[in-house]
């Protein structure tokens, strides 16, 4: 019982002590806080650096952009979660796969079926190549 009371008063003087030994848990906290705190520094330096370095009057179109992508993201879970709940329903599925063959079928026959249309098809497909891309 003896070499337990002495183990525990050793471990209570380096703790009181202060020391930076192997046995003081206290030291190696302070010694890390300090790390930490240069590095936190650094790091906030980088960033403010880094954030005098923008063109702030470009960040309007950026800010435009990212807002649309995230629309179109959001537009997208919408749609299939839409798209999910139709699918649970036993008879609409094959509905609307009917219906969409119908209607590629009917816009084939009234734009692929002669000649002239499918010129006229195509020439509708330049114009607007041209006047989007240029």
């Amino acid at each position: 019982m003896s070499e337990t009371t002495e183990v525990k008063t050793e471990v209570h003087e380096a703790v009181t002590e202060g020391g930076d030994s192997p046995a003081n848990p206290l030291g190696d906290l302070k010694d890390a806080a300090a790390d930490f705190k240069e590095r936190y520094s650094e790091v906030i330096g980088k960033v403010n650096s880094s954030l005098e370095g923008v063109d702030w009057n470009q960040m309007g179109r950026i800010g435009k952009s990212i807002g649309i992508l995230v629309a179109v993201i959001v537009a997208q879970i919408l749609i299939k979660g839409v798209l999910d709940t139709i699918n649970l329903l036993p008879v609409v599925p094959g509905l609307l796969e009917l219906l969409g063959l119908v209607v590629v079928g009917n816009w084939s026959w009234k734009n692929l079926s002669t000649s002239t249309k499918r010129d006229h098809l195509v020439q509708q497909v330049t114009k607007l190549r041209q006047e989007y891309l240029g």
